[in-house]
């Protein structure tokens, strides 16, 4: 592997600039680590080589005018398969979506390409972004590039993985509840959710439009701020961007952290937890008590709701949302329909896998008539009693962390039979997008197997750069963001 590859995207930008190699050598060594390793990963559905190349050149051309780079110009990114990138495929890893190729951008990728940020390829996903273990896309399986016989998370497993296995040094992922989080844990690198509304969702393929965002992957947290600084922005194309100035957040990186209230979960640290998973939250908790923190201990009652809170509100979105892959306008339709009706239920039936129809039918189930009230209605007057509990917790601490996840990466195939048990692996990291304040994984050690495990980090709404600065500082107090995956 060139050894720039393994390097963050800080050092490759200060590589570049200081002209100890091109962006286009850059771009092709990403492209040749692909071709090495992908075989065995599957974390992308397609490359997008054409594109990343003509974006490598015009920052070459720049260099040599001696022109300033925009920030990360000429980083290898990949781009999660449910984000319209004009001229590729967008298949959402479902058959339905399988030869659809995007007649447009969505707003991310225009921020991207406007940063001159080469975009190598689409990386696979749980279909239509329905999983916590990569196990879902309809074409193959993506694994985790510590273990190949274990899941890297999901959804954005193919994102985490290329990041992980340094195919690509920075991803986007979208995070419903938990999907950027998740597979970052388990692929050991960093993740971040921002606060709901700080990213345009325009051109993200839409699974749950109220709890959905896009966020960066990285190697490291500096990385992911100056990501999400390039993504972030109002945006009058989606209705519930954010009309807020974009934040320098590596700014606030170095900041003292000391006198912080950092607040424990008590409702995420129980005996359900993994005993290396505990032994790892529980040094960093040491960690932030020598960074001069203040630990507090701090509940949250309705935690415990989240996970049947998320699957009615979700679901429910879910059935809305997909309602207009029929077959009509765009993507598959079944050859062999007899008439308009058929047309529809065999192209779904035939179009959509079997997550995606269990959610669709949940769903459904909850909006229908005489259900909506006890299960729809009563769910969002939950949704406002777990947000609350984040408010009053904020009150007493500046951030929350628990693990983020109760366990490691599992086997492949472990848990496919048994949905209840895929659920619970989001038990942590769904009330954020409940609540829509950020959230971010960082690396926080490895387990007797040498699987990562991630520490969740909380923040207020909009307070990402407390969020960086706090997951920095734990970060550099340790090393772990400097192993990589052995693949």
């Amino acid at each position: 592997m060139n050894e720039l590859l393994k390097k963050s995207a800080a050092e490759q930008s200060k590589a570049l600039k200081n002209k100890e190699i091109s962006a286009v050598e850059l771009t092709n060594a990403a492209f040749e680590r692909i071709e090495e390793v992908d075989g065995k990963l599957g974390a992308f559905n397609s490359l997008t080589k054409d594109i990343a190349l003509e974006t490598a050149k015009k920052v070459d051309e720049k260099i040599a005018r001696g022109e300033e780079l925009p920030l990360l110009a000429g980083v290898p990114l990949a781009l999660k398969d449910n984000m319209n990138l004009k001229g590729s495929k967008t298949t959402a890893s479902s058959k339905i979506l399988e030869n659809f190729v995007s007649p447009f951008n969505a707003t991310i990728s225009d921020k991207l390409l406007n940063n001159l940020v080469p975009i190598v390829g689409k990386a696979n996903l749980d279909e239509f972004a329905m999983g916590s273990s990569n196990e879902n896309s309809a074409f193959k399986k993506v694994h985790n590039p510590w273990d190949l016989n274990k899941v890297p998370g999901g959804s954005s497993g193919g994102s985490a993985a290329s990041v992980a296995a340094c195919e690509a040094t920075l991803a986007l992922g979208s995070d419903t509840g938990g999907s950027i989080r998740l597979p970052a844990s388990f692929c050991g690198i960093v993740g971040m959710k921002p606060t709901y509304g700080r990213v345009s969702r325009y051109g993200l393929i839409a699974f749950a439009s109220s709890l959905d965002q896009i966020g960066p992957f990285a190697r490291t947290v500096e990385d992911a701020a100056n990501l999400l600084e390039v993504i972030s922005g109002h945006d009058p194309k989606d209705s519930t961007s954010l009309n807020l100035p974009v934040e320098h957040y590596a700014a606030h990186l170095n900041d003292d952290i000391k006198g912080m209230k950092v607040g424990v979960i008590k409702e995420l640290m129980t005996d359900a937890l993994s005993e290396d998973v505990q032994k790892a939250v529980q040094k960093a908790i040491e960690d932030y008590k020598k960074l001069g923190c203040e630990i507090v201990e701090i509940s949250l009652p309705n935690l415990k709701h989240s996970i049947g809170i998320y699957y009615i509100l979700a679901t429910a979105e879910c059935s809305s949302n997909l309602a207009r892959f029929d077959g009509v306008k765009y993507g598959y339709r079944t050859p062999d329909a007899k008439n308009l009706l058929e047309m529809y239920t065999k192209t779904r039936a035939e179009g959509f896998g079997p997550e995606v129809k269990r959610r669709i039918m949940l769903g459904t189930y909850a909006l229908s008539s005489g259900y909506y009230d006890a299960y729809y209605k009563k769910a969002q007057q939950m949704r406002a009693l777990v947000t609350q509990d984040f408010i009053e917790a904020f009150k007493k601490a500046d951030i929350l962390i628990s693990p983020t996840c109760p366990n490691t990466a599992f086997e492949l195939g472990a848990k496919a039979s048994d949905p209840l048990a895929m659920y619970l692996t989001d038990i942590a990291t769904i009330s954020a997008n409940l609540a829509g304040i950020p959230g971010l994984s960082v690396p926080a050690g490895f387990d007797r197997d040498g699987m990562p495990i991630g520490l969740q980090i909380l923040a207020p709404q909009l307070q990402e750069s407390r969020l960086f600065n706090a997951a920095h500082k734990f970060e550099r107090a340790n090393d772990y963001y400097l192993k990589l995956a052995k693949i």
